[in-house]
């Protein structure tokens, strides 16, 4: 079973930005029920199907924070996912280019958001294992990776600009 293991942080400042690789990505959810959810994705030229789903406890690993779920990818014609993110996603797309920022021998994704969702900026990092000891970057803040409102299909049902203070405040 393919699993992504992933954790996600606020950040602190703007001190991971540089001169980093970023590509701008486009995405909307054709679903989200159960704890699953089904993705369209523009990432620069490339277009995906992302499914995504929580996993039983038993298969979690020892991840108390809700960082391991099960995640099948599968590229498919741009020309298709254009379509369905005009026609069958819920609008409007998250739109957020995305830096790959290296520390410690370790890729960081960060998240700029843009539209709806601007003003948000997530740092995220992919492991091999949910206790996998990290070097913490100056910049990161808060983690969120178990707080469900940071997560990209919840976002595109309540956008960033919507919460008030105390929601932003509250990680």
């Amino acid at each position: 079973m393919p699993l992504e293991i992933e954790r996600k942080f606020l950040l602190r400042d703007d001190g991971w930005r540089g001169d980093w690789t970023r590509e701008h990505l486009r995405q909307g959810y054709l679903s989200g029920a159960d704890g699953t959810t089904v993705r369209i994705r523009h990432a620069g030229t490339r277009a995906f199907l992302t499914i995504k789903a929580a996993v039983e406890r038993d298969d979690a690993r020892d991840d108390p924070a809700g960082a391991v779920r099960r995640e099948y990818e599968y590229e498919i014609p741009f020309e298709h996912a254009a379509e369905m993110l005009t026609d069958l996603c819920r609008a409007p797309p998250i739109e957020k280019t995305r830096h790959r920022v290296e520390h410690a021998g370790r890729l960081w994704q960060i998240d700029e958001f843009f539209g709806n969702n601007h003003g948000l900026v997530l740092a995220e990092i992919e492991l091999a294992d949910p206790a996998e000891p990290l070097d913490r970057p100056s910049w990161l803040g808060a983690e969120v990776t178990g707080d469900p409102r940071y997560r990209n299909s919840f976002l595109a049902r309540h956008p960033f600009r919507t919460w008030g203070d105390a929601e932003r405040h509250a990680a």
